[in-house]
């Protein structure tokens, strides 16, 4: 008799093996599919009115975003899918089944009430990763907590209330504004000048890039920032298709910030060692930090880790710079359209009597508080961000036909929400919603659907400074110049990034005051 082949034995068990392994996975998601079908019953879920897919797999919807977002037309396209599908609705977006809101509470239970149901997810901590590496923004559970602990007590009162900090860097701005009647751009001073006030609270030196020309290595660094988050912004539009990505620029510059930050960093630490073991101590360092508030000493109190300091300085300087910029480039893009507003808020302003104004003045400047309320809600410097489902859960509304049943949330589904849509609501501001009044603040508190430094355990911890600075500023320029005019024919163009700004810029002339 012939012997039988071991491969003739084996070729049977490798099927059953086979078998027993697709059985076991069509049985785990049969019950997951249940188990879900069941949890979505019981709480009372419907799906949303509107499910879309835009060309093969969704991924026309992806294109479509970051070719909106090159067009300038970023914000609009998302609000225009609001007008068409609704206020909440699920899109296919390549691998993923995402779903759009725009609902108060919806974005009140993402960020707040279910706080730990979400996260911010692998698309958005995958993107900033390569240039803020593990830096509050990008990190999510234990990790956000350390970092927020790390950094909270360094936004307290105390550090925010240096006037003279801001001084010096608007000083400065106003040294570049023509006293002639020509014309300036004020965003891109306005950059400079936050990067200036942001690296002198962060390091305790400023890049001064003001003071500079375009040849130095601040002047370089700044160039360095615009790129990295250009391109982090890119990827982050791109989600699941981010590896396809190519622009060594990109590369070249996250590499080049965190060379320049690491200088500050390693003097932080040498100086903190030297501290804790008696050493003897750079003088001009301990008259810096015994008379100045700095960020980075005071973080290498709390740890010696390079990276972890160099992360989340990054993190910082990007909120620190250009959530300040924008907002300011915003308003004063409008006040040279509305002399209005510019008049009744220099009539504020000259109350002063000249006096340079203190953190209390600014507090008190009702007007100017209703000047930054109307331009962040119009014009929300994080116009549009997303969660991603840490477990299967719900969102309290946007289900059914009449949009009021609550919808089910699988686990690793994100929920993308458009505060920007929200924020021009007509149900929430009214049939003037899309005009620009400051006035509406006086009576309207709109609560969760007014999210301009976003809300919830995750709300920016350095709103009171970038408001700080932006009053201060303001206040100063208005003090030094009695009128404004627009030098830009153009209506407002949006630049979507990291951040919502002007592409045009805000091309104005400033008339001088009389002494």
């Amino acid at each position: 008799m012939a012997p039988v082949s071991l491969n003739l034995i084996q070729a049977p068990l490798y099927g059953v093996v086979a078998g027993a392994v697709v059985f076991v996975f069509c049985a785990v998601k049969v019950t997951q599919a249940l188990r879900r079908w069941n949890f979505a019953r019981q709480n009372g879920c419907q799906a949303p009115a509107s499910s879309v897919c835009h060309g093969w797999f969704g991924i026309g919807m992806i294109m479509e975003m970051v070719n909106s977002a090159r067009e300038h037309n970023f914000t609009e396209q998302i609000r225009g899918w609001h007008s068409k599908y609704g206020t909440t609705f699920t899109a296919r977006m390549a691998n993923r089944k995402t779903i759009f809101t725009t609902e108060a509470k919806n974005i009140q239970t993402i960020l707040a009430l279910k706080f730990k149901d979400y996260s911010i997810g692998p698309t958005r901590q995958n993107a900033l990763r390569p240039v803020f590496g593990e830096g509050i923004f990008t990190v999510d559970g234990s990790r956000w907590e350390h970092s927020r602990a790390l950094l909270r007590p360094n936004f307290s009162r105390a550090q925010i209330t240096n006037t003279q900090m801001y001084e010096n860097h608007v000083t400065d701005l106003m040294k570049h504004v023509p006293h002639d009647g020509s014309t300036v751009e004020l965003q891109d001073l306005f950059l400079r000048q936050t990067l200036d006030t942001a690296s002198e609270f962060l390091f305790g030196e400023s890049v001064h890039s003001l003071r500079n020309d375009n040849s130095t290595e601040a002047a370089l660094f700044a160039k360095q920032f615009n790129t990295a988050t250009d391109g982090t912004a890119t990827r982050i539009r791109m989600g699941p298709l981010m590896m396809l990505y190519r622009n060594k620029e990109y590369w070249k510059a996250g590499t080049g910030l965190r060379n320049y930050i690491d200088k500050f960093v390693q003097k932080a630490i040498d100086y903190r060692i030297a501290v804790d073991s008696g050493q003897k101590v750079d003088p001009k360092i301990k008259e810096l930090t015994d008379n100045q508030y700095v960020f980075s000493y005071e973080l290498s109190k709390q740890t010696l880790d390079k990276k972890e300091i160099t992360d989340q300085l990054l993190s910082i300087l990007i909120a620190g710079r250009d959530t300040t910029a924008n907002l300011l480039s915003i308003t004063f893009f409008i006040l040279a359209r509305r002399p209005d507003i510019w008049d009744r808020l220099r009539s504020e302003v000259l109350a002063l009597d000249g006096r340079k104004p203190s953190f209390e003045d600014l507090k008190s400047m009702t007007y100017m508080s209703w000047v930054f309320n109307e331009s962040l809600r119009l014009y929300p410097i994080v116009p549009f961000n997303f969660r991603e489902a840490q477990r299967d859960t719900i969102l309290p509304v946007g289900g059914g036909p009449d949009g009021k049943s609550p919808v089910f949330v699988a686990k690793g589904q994100e929920v993308t929400y458009s505060v920007y849509t929200m924020h021009r609501d007509p149900a929430i501001y009214g049939p003037d919603a899309d005009e620009y009044r400051p006035e509406r603040w006086e009576k309207i508190r709109p609560g969760w659907a007014y999210l301009p430094f976003n809300g919830g355990p995750r709300i920016c911890i350095g709103q009171q400074f970038a408001l700080t600075e932006a009053g201060y500023t303001t206040v100063r320029i208005l003090q030094e110049f009695e009128k404004i005019e627009s030098r830009d024919p153009n209506p407002w163009v949006e630049d979507m990034k990291l951040t919502l700004s002007s592409a045009n810029g805000t091309q104005v002339s400033l008339t001088p005051a009389l002494k």
